[in-house]
């Protein structure tokens, strides 16, 4: 009697998960990683945790959104295989993941594990494993390009003492940043990107066009004290209001657009010692992510991306 009941049971598992496979749909494939519509539907709740802003986006919006995160971190990972041991445990874990739900307004882990749940998304242990994958990646590009970094210490203190003791600006910025197509000249693709601001948003556009870190935020990248940013940006944020954004301002072989969300002054005496490590480790952030953004670029070219 026992043996016929395990029985029924395990048919009746059996034909669950028969349906529940049924329901499951390869959407990608890129060499032997597949993407599934669960997948896809996951990370494009994800996305819209990071940045509530993206529910007024259509569905198929969200959806390329979600495939292409999802494409990035495959091909991220795969690469990191290649050079560094992923399944080692990394100290940084946490203090990112705290910066993460904070950045959200959360106050400890238990909160975003509650909206996680709530949403029905990625478990805890998949949203620390993101993040290594990033953390890695950080890395490899680290090891790759440390030694192509370069720093103009004296021309960062000459800023520093232009601004030793005085009534501080600090901006609250967003960030689109993106290169140009090579089959769109670059005022069109321009005009796209400020059609789509103007459509969906600042922020839902930066979800979309933007290449950097900053874009699964809305673009959003925090305060930033007006000393550390270049002679150019500070002109370009200076002419324009809060709520604003700039024309284009070339960085390298990118193009940036910034959004001022808030204004406040601070009446500050500066560190130079402080101010010139702060600076030096953004400038530093900056050309590593240009690296990050060329290798990726080319690493792409190397794996077949089949979509259904």
């Amino acid at each position: 009697m026992i043996g016929k009941k395990i029985l029924i049971i395990i048919f009746g598992l059996f034909i669950l998960n028969k349906n529940l496979l049924a329901d499951i749909v390869i959407h990608i494939k890129i060499d032997d990683k597949i993407i599934t519509n669960y997948d896809i539907e996951k990370e494009s709740n994800y996305l819209e945790i990071l940045n509530p802003q993206l529910s007024q986006l259509n569905s198929d919006q969200k959806l390329r959104l979600a495939k292409n995160t999802l494409i990035n971190q495959i091909i991220k990972e795969k690469e990191i295989e290649k050079f560094l041991k992923i399944e080692n445990e990394n100290v940084l874990i946490t203090p990112h993941l705290k910066n993460l739900y904070s950045k959200l307004g959360l106050s400890d882990e238990q909160e975003f594990k509650n909206i996680l749940q709530e949403k029905n998304n990625y478990s805890l242990p998949e949203i620390k494993e993101k993040i290594k994958i990033e953390l890695l990646w950080n890395d490899l590009i680290y090891l790759k390009y440390k030694n192509q970094v370069k720093i103009n210490e004296k021309k960062i203190l000459e800023q520093i003492n232009n601004s030793e003791k005085t009534s501080n600006k600090e901006f609250f910025l967003s960030e689109i940043v993106f290169q140009k197509k090579k089959d769109m000249e670059l005022e069109n693709f321009y005009k796209e990107i400020t059609q789509s601001i103007s459509e969906i948003g600042f922020n839902n556009t930066a979800n979309i066009y933007s290449n950097s870190d900053s874009a699964k935020f809305g673009g959003k990248i925090g305060w930033i004290n007006e000393i550390s940013l270049s002679k150019k940006m500070r002109k370009k944020l200076n002419s324009i209001d809060k709520g604003n954004f700039t024309d284009l301002i070339k960085i390298g072989n990118n193009f940036l657009i910034l959004k001022i969300e808030d204004i406040r002054n601070k009446e500050i005496e500066i560190n130079k010692d402080e101010e010139l490590k702060k600076i030096i480790d953004l400038e530093k952030n900056k050309q590593l992510n240009r690296f990050s953004k060329i290798y990726f670029n080319k690493s792409k070219l190397n794996y077949s991306i089949n979509e259904k």
